[in-house]
């Protein structure tokens, strides 16, 4: 199936591109690579259809205890959408075991977060800490990307698994 963007390329009437855009988001793969960890989080790249889209940050990994660690990775989640009292619309990562409420949502540090997923356009420096950068626009682009979407599946991979594959 060719992406709404492959579409408009080849000329593709309006009614068509919207029926695509349609089918395309409910058929959206997430895919978070974890790469690297140390005490400023855990930081990996938020991959969207295939495509790198920005960098994730998240806490540690303390064993998957609440409000502290991240989730466990290596395995595949449902995220669904939510309101959120804080964030507004976003979406939450669901059925993680002993775990709720952990949201996807803007944030610069390690500190911005309590085992949820931070969205920046790239990864750097704030106040002398590893951060993810520009988070608000990217949230907010994040959002865009998923108008239509009640729901998606969000894998979490370790990037040193892949090596172990490779």
């Amino acid at each position: 199936m060719l992406s709404p963007i492959e579409l408009f390329k080849f000329g593709a009437p309006f009614d068509e591109l919207v029926a695509a855009s349609k089918l395309w988001r409910e058929k959206m793969k997430a895919t978070l690579i974890r790469y690297d960890q140390d005490q400023g989080g855990t930081f990996g790249v938020l991959i969207l259809d295939g495509r790198p889209f920005c960098s994730t940050l998240e806490p540690m990994d303390k064993g998957n205890v609440a409000n502290v660690s991240c989730i466990p990775g290596d395995t595949t989640y449902i995220c669904g959408i939510v309101d959120s009292p804080k964030y507004g619309p976003t979406f939450e990562v669901q059925g993680v075991p002993g775990r709720s409420h952990i949201l996807i949502h803007s944030g610069n540090l390690v500190e911005h977060t309590k085992g949820c997923i931070l969205l920046g356009k790239y990864e750097g420096k704030l106040k002398g800490n590893r951060a993810v950068l520009n988070s608000g626009e990217t949230f907010r682009h994040f959002l865009s990307m998923c108008v239509g979407l009640t729901e998606f599946p969000l894998e979490i991979v370790e990037a040193a698994r892949l090596k172990e594959v490779a």
